[in-house]
C-alpha cells in the first residue's frame, strides 16, 4: 500500500511541477537552516578527530584568588601543579597546558627558503596531552617526560606544517626549524586537526618547559597558586567524573582553610565537562539547563513553524482542488484514515526530497562559511587566525546522527504542515466534495 501511495505521489509531483517545486524549495530552506545549527553543535560536541574522548574529558581553566583587598583571576601556577593539582586520584590522565604570550602570540617561524616569517598556532603541553587527544602520528613520537623535565627544544608538528617547512611530511623527524630564531628539533609529525576542534588544535606542540618563566607565579606574588596553567582531565566514566569534581571541591575547601586570613581560592564548579564548556562561555558564568532548552526550543520553533505555516497554506489550497477526487474515493468506501494516510505519504515524499535539498544546501553553507559560521552562535565570536586550518572533515558532515536528525526534521515538518489541512479537508461530507467537481 505504501508503495502505491509513493507511486501516486510521484505522479502528482510530475503533474504539478510548480507546486512541487515551491514545496520542495520551501522545505529545503527550512531544513537547511535547522541543519546548519545542528551541524554547528554536532562539530562542537561529537567525538571527532582528534577529540574522540570528549564525553570523558573535563577542564579546569580558571581560578580566582582574593585576599580581601585585591582579586586576581587567571589559572594555576607551576607550584599548584606540584603541590596538589596533578595529584588527584579519581582520574585516568591529567594534562597541563601552559599559556605563554611569548610563544602563543609573539612567536614566528623563519622558514629555510626565506619565503617570509609566519606565526604558527602553538600549544605548550606535556606528554599526557597526547594520551588524552588521539592524534595519529605519521612519523616519530611525542616528546617524553624526560624531554619535559630537561626543557629540551623539541617539537611535534602537523603534516601540513611539515610540508610547508620541508616540502614533505615524510622524513621530517630529526630535522630542525627556526622559531623566533631558536632551533627546535622535530620529534614527531601528526595528522593535523581542524581549528574547529580548538581544545587540541595547533600546528606546533612544544614542551612548556622551553619557556624559562613557566615556574614563576603571576601577579604581584601575593598568591603562590596563581599562574598560567590549565588542566585537562580524562576520566573513565560519569561516576569517576563526579568523584573528581567532589575531590576538587574538597581540595579547594582544605586549601582555603589552611590559608584562611591570607587568601581564598575560587574554582566555581570546575572541572567542567566538555558539553558544559560548549554552552557556558566561562566557569563563573551562571548556567541554566532549562534556559538553554527554552532557547533552542524557540529557535527550532521559528525555523520550523514559520515555514510549516506557509507550506500548510499551500497544502490547504491543493486539497481544495482535490476535493472531488476525495469525494469519489469516499463514495467507493475509502475511509477517512486511509485517505489521510495517502495524503501524508504523498507530502512526506515531497518533504524528503526537500530534506535532501536542504541537507545539500547546509553542507555547501557549512563548507563555504566554515571560517565564521561555526562561531556565529558564540557569545563572543572570533575570527580564524591567519594560517590556521579550519577544514570540515567527512566525519563532521556525513555522520549517521546528522542524517537521522535530517530525517526526523523532515517527518516533523511534514506533520506540522500537512496534517491539519488534510484532516480539515477530509472532514467535509461526500456530497460537498462531489459538488466541488462542478
Amino acid at each position: 500500500m505504501i508503495k502505491l501511495y509513493l507511486k501516486q505521489a510521484w505522479a502528482l509531483l510530475r503533474q504539478n511541477p510548480l507546486f512541487s517545486g515551491l514545496y520542495i524549495a520551501g522545505t529545503g530552506l527550512a531544513i537547511a537552516m535547522t541543519m546548519i545549527v545542528a551541524m554547528i553543535y554536532y562539530v562542537k560536541l561529537a567525538p571527532v578527530y582528534p577529540e574522540v574522548n570528549r564525553s570523558r574529558t573535563l577542564y579546569l581553566e580558571n581560578a580566582q584568588f582574593t585576599d580581601g583587598n585585591s582579586t586576581w583571576q587567571s589559572c594555576l601556577s607551576y607550584t599548584a601543579l606540584q603541590d596538589w593539582a596533578l595529584r588527584f586520584e579519581n582520574v585516568e590522565t591529567i594534562s597541563a597546558q601552559y599559556a605563554s604570550w611569548q610563544f602563543t602570540e609573539n612567536a614566528y617561524i623563519q622558514p629555510a627558503d626565506r619565503s617570509g616569517d609566519f606565526r604558527p598556532q602553538i600549544k605548550m603541553v606535556d606528554p599526557a596531552f597526547f594520551r588524552i587527544y588521539a592524534f595519529r602520528f605519521l612519523e616519530g613520537n611525542p616528546f617524553t617526560d624526560s624531554d619535559l623535565q630537561s626543557g629540551i627544544r623539541t617539537a611535534v608538528i602537523t603534516d601540513d606544517l611539515a610540508r610547508r617547512l620541508f616540502g614533505s611530511a615524510e622524513g621530517a623527524v630529526g630535522k630542525f626549524f627556526s622559531l623566533s630564531y631558536v632551533q627546535y628539533r622535530v620529534c614527531g609529525v601528526v595528522r593535523g586537526g581542524s581549528y574547529l576542534t580548538p581544545r587540541s588544535y595547533a600546528q606546533v606542540y612544544l614542551p612548556y618547559t622551553v619557556d624559562p618563566g613557566y615556574r614563576y607565579p603571576q601577579g604581584s606574588g601575593l598568591f603562590p597558586y596563581l599562574g598560567a596553567f590549565s588542566l585537562t582531565f580524562l576520566v573513565k566514566d560519569d561516576a569517576q567524573a563526579k568523584a573528581l569534581q567532589a575531590e576538587v571541591k574538597d581540595v579547594t575547601r582544605r586549601l582555603n582553610l589552611e590559608h584562611k586570613g591570607q587568601w581564598e581560592m575560587l574554582l566555581w564548579e570546575q572541572p567542567r565537562t566538555h558539553t558544559l564548556s560548549v554552552f557556558q562561555e566561562w566557569p563563573a558564568q551562571e548556567f541554566s539547563f532549562w534556559a538553554k532548552v527554552r532557547y533552542f526550543g524557540l529557535m527550532l520553533l521559528v525555523l520550523l513553524l514559520v515555514p510549516a505555516l506557509n507550506l500548510s497554506g499551500m497544502i490547504a489550497s491543493r486539497m481544495e482542488s482535490r476535493l472531488s477526487e476525495m469525494g469519489v474515493r469516499k463514495s467507493f468506501g475509502a475511509g477517512r484514515s486511509k485517505l489521510l494516510g495517502q495524503v501524508m505519504w504523498e507530502n512526506l515524499l515531497l518533504t524528503l526530497l526537500g530534506g535532501l535539498l536542504g541537507l545539500a544546501i547546509a553542507w555547501l553553507a557549512i563548507y563555504a562559511g566554515r571560517e565564521w559560521l561555526f562561531f556565529l552562535l558564540d557569545d563572543y565570536a572570533e575570527a580564524v587566525p591567519e594560517g590556521a586550518n579550519a577544514y570540515v572533515s567527512g566525519e563532521m558532515l556525513f555522520a549517521p546522527l546528522v542524517f537521522l536528525c535530517a530525517f526526523v526534521l523532515c517527518v516533523l515538518l511534514n506533520m506540522l504542515s500537512a496534517l491539519l489541512p488534510a484532516w480539515m479537508s477530509l472532514r467535509k461530507p461526500i456530497v460537498y466534495s462531489l459538488y466541488e467537481h462542478r
